[in-house]
């Protein structure tokens, strides 16, 4: 199996590239440590397409690729994962794992519950994030990297979220769960995919908002907001999980489910 890379620059910019470079840490590491050489053969990933290509020049600072065959690669997962800010080493756990499960999209949340010393700090870390986002997607092989948005608070999210199937884990819920709400929407989604178009006469899709709470949960404000904006709120089951736990259990499930809708 040939090792792979994710691109840092690549041309023609828009479409399906022919040739691609890793610069910075990527083009050292290459270089140095495994002392590439023209001619040798990888694995490239260049906007979103995986090709088999070939080195055509090396130096410290960029390690430059002719494209050759695109290969099949799996796409990610249709799964926005709006997850509130909590304690960093746990919150960085999570976007890892999330990654290598597949998500398309994390938005951090700045939540009534999230510390305020974590509030005021996330910003700096959302580079932070989308680095440790790329390692994980290099490492699990995927061929795109999921969007690390700002962390933005809770309001401007919803209001700004409309995918066809928005759902809040929920403390307070106790009897719908997360597994039926997805069944429910899956075949509401095929039947919509048999007759061609959604409610909004739009080609039927199964994009799926997942929202995780902080630690101590959301508040009731925060709960009848989700309500306003039409989310499904779900239960996991009788445990109490951490969030970084509650996500990733989520996450697999609702992988199940897109399977099952396709």
């Amino acid at each position: 199996m040939r090792r792979r890379w994710i691109a840092d620059t690549w041309s023609p910019h828009t479409g399906r590239p022919t040739h691609a470079a890793l610069t910075g840490e990527q083009a050292a590491h290459l270089a140095r440590v495994l002392r590439a050489q023209p001619g040798q053969v990888y694995d490239i990933v260049a906007n979103g397409f995986l090709h088999r290509a070939e080195i055509t020049a090396v130096s410290d600072s960029e390690v430059a690729f002719t494209l050759h065959e695109e290969l099949e690669s799996d796409a990610a997962l249709p799964i926005h994962l709006l997850l509130a800010v909590f304690k960093f080493d746990h919150f960085e756990w999570a976007i890892e794992k999330a990654t290598e499960l597949g998500v398309s999209r994390i938005t951090p949340i700045l939540a009534r519950r999230t510390e305020k010393h974590l509030a005021l700090a996330a910003a700096k870390r959302a580079d932070r994030w989308r680095r440790i986002a790329l390692e994980s997607a290099k490492q699990s092989r995927r061929t795109d990297i999921p969007d690390i948005a700002a962390p933005t608070p809770l309001a401007a999210a919803l209001a700004a979220e409309a995918a066809p199937i928005r759902i809040l884990l929920s403390e307070t819920e106790q009897s719908l769960t997360l597994a039926a709400a997805l069944e429910h929407h899956v075949s509401l989604t095929s039947q919509l995919h048999h007759d061609g178009f959604d409610i909004n006469h739009q080609p039927a899709t199964f994009r799926l908002d997942l929202a995780i709470g902080p630690e101590g949960g959301w508040t009731p404000e925060e709960m009848s907001l989700f309500t306003q904006h039409h989310w499904t709120h779900v239960t996991l089951g009788p445990r109490i999980l951490r969030a970084e736990t509650a996500a990733i259990a989520a996450i697999a499930i609702a992988s199940s489910h897109l399977g099952a809708s396709e």
